[in-house]
């Protein structure tokens, strides 16, 4: 028998209160007053939720979310990476120079990890998209700061706020996307997801260039602004409610406060401040020196709030991550794989350009156009390895990827000065290769392991072992680099073997770490799978 419709029963029960707010949901559209002629009847409001129930009635909403979100999050990163080509203009400017300027892309990273422990539980606690939605707004401002920046101060200050907004969209989209696939479809979402994570840095960097050039960097950030209305608009429209009575909604409140007042303040910020900390050590190093008083403290600091993070797992009533998770190999051993693979591949990243310059005598043009071999690969490549991981497996996908991925480093460290251009084409496209196809598998399989009420700090933790690679991976690799290039006295020698050596020991460090993230790759367990009969399938 049919189930009579909510709406039909209330239409015989009280015809008086089809128009009542609270008892019918469509009412809010027409005003407060009830009717059509009401005179503060909203459209905007009314346009929003016919298209919030069509994306809702789709048989493919959760690729709608997806959209949506990936819209949200190109419209946030895609400036990250933009100042590396503003930097010089940017100098001139605010009469300051080029290493303080750098701190416009370390200045997002240290607020990310400062933020992502918090707000990634914050989000478990009152809604993923609340959070994804004010990271968005405060993108928004975080643009107007830094278009209409002053002095340098205001522009350090601007960007380190898009770090917080970064750690918020960051770990909310994640979480969403996590919420809304099933167990054996998020290895797809994430392979989209990362085709924006590693596109969209890409794309500014390509489009930032002639922008700026014909019409200066601020105007970028006006252009970003505008994104960023359109994705909130787009955003707030799509994602999925909470919805319930007046009373669930004030339980709900009333329970999230209490959550949010139980959280381990203490245990999160000790994580926080560890990553943190560890992420300046590594930035301030190879400018102050390693044992540097400033470098020693930030190391030492962060040593002691991991510590204290430990003891609060353990001891913690309500730890911000369980300690139980520590013990499955599938969140462990995709956080270890994550950070390992970030230290390699943007490890090179860095030293690829030096390599070229000073080891091959490249011009910086040649450069870029060879250097693109790397993000393209990884781009086109990530979605189509959440589809293939389907087929084969998680496990065997991050096996492949960190195999292509530490041969690529190997390959590098094999360049000799007659190598050809095929050569490094094909060791950067291997790098790309390798991250496009290891990171989708590796954030489903974590996302499996934990519960829909942990999903943002599960995608933290993810977020968090990411970053400390990368910064390790550029610092270690640079550092190491830099004091061959000074022990041989090869600091103002032209491009040639002699610098072209100095390469080889930072790759092949590089390619160690890979290959511990290879390790880490073989005890990953895939998601088991229905497989179809060969009944089924001649049926189909």
């Amino acid at each position: 028998m049919s189930q009579e419709r909510p709406s039909a029963r209330l239409d015989r029960e009280d015809p008086d209160g089809l128009l009542n707010a609270r008892t019918d949901p469509g009412s809010e559209l027409f005003g407060t007053l009830g009717n059509e002629a009401g005179s503060d009847l909203n459209w905007l409001r009314m346009l929003r939720h016919r298209v919030q129930v069509r994306a809702e009635g789709s048989s493919h909403y959760q690729w709608w979310v997806l959209w949506s979100l990936l819209a949200g999050l190109f419209a946030l990163n895609f400036t990250f990476t933009v100042f590396i080509v503003a930097l010089p203009t940017v100098a001139g400017q605010f009469h300051t120079s080029i290493t303080v300027l750098t701190w416009t892309m370390v200045g997002p990273l240290l607020a990310y990890g400062l933020a992502a422990p918090i707000l990634g539980k914050t989000g478990d606690i009152y809604g993923h998209r609340r959070l994804y939605l004010f990271g968005l707004l405060g993108a928004m401002v975080s643009a107007v700061l830094t278009a209409t920046a002053r002095n340098v101060d205001m522009l350090l200050f601007a960007r380190a706020l898009d770090g917080i907004q970064g750690a918020a969209t960051g770990t909310a989209s994640g979480a969403l996307i996590n919420m809304v696939f099933g167990r054996e479809e998020r290895v797809k979402a994430m392979g989209w997801w990362s085709l924006i994570g590693a596109g969209g840095p890409v794309i500014g960097v390509s489009l930032g260039a002639p922008v700026i050039a014909a019409y200066g960097w601020r105007a970028l950030f006006w252009f970003q602004l505008g994104l960023l209305v359109v994705a909130f608009a787009v955003v707030s429209s799509v994602l999925p409610r909470r919805r319930g009575s007046d009373e669930d909604e004030r339980e709900k409140k009333t329970r999230a406060r209490l959550e949010f007042k139980q959280m381990d303040w203490l245990g999160s910020w000790a994580l926080s401040l560890a990553v943190t900390t560890l992420m300046l050590g590594l930035s301030i190093g190879p400018t102050l020196g390693w044992s540097s008083v400033w470098s020693a403290g930030a190391f030492g600091l962060s040593v002691v709030m991991t510590t204290l993070f430990v003891h609060r797992i353990r001891h913690a009533q309500n730890p911000l991550i369980p300690a139980h998770y520590f013990r499955r190999r599938n969140f462990v051993m995709p956080m270890v794989l994550r950070a390992s693979a970030n230290f390699a591949y943007f490890g090179a990243f860095f030293l690829f350009p030096l390599l070229m310059e000073q080891g091959y005598g490249y011009s910086i043009p040649h450069v870029g156009a060879l250097a693109i071999a790397r993000p393209i690969t990884f781009s086109l490549c990530s979605p189509l390895a959440g589809y293939v991981a389907v087929r084969i497996g998680e496990r065997v996908s991050a096996i492949a990827g960190a195999t292509f991925l530490t041969g690529s480093l190997v390959l590098f460290a094999l360049l000799h000065p007659s190598s050809s251009a095929w050569v490094i084409a094909i060791a950067l496209a291997l790098s790309g290769l390798g991250m496009g196809v290891a990171m989708p598998s590796s954030s489903s399989v974590m996302a499996n392991e934990v519960k829909t009420t942990e999903f943002g700090v599960m995608s933290a933790a993810q977020m968090l072992a990411m970053q400390v690679g990368e910064v390790a991976g550029i610092q270690v690799l640079e550092t190491i680099h830099q004091a061959l290039v000074h022990r041989h006295h090869l600091s103002h020698a032209r491009p040639g073997p002699a610098l072209l050596a100095t390469f080889q020991l930072p790759f092949e460090i590089g390619a160690a770490v890979g290959a511990i993230g290879l390790g880490s790759a073989f005890f990953i367990r895939s998601i088991p799978r229905e497989r179809p009969s060969r009944r089924t399938k001649a049926i189909r």
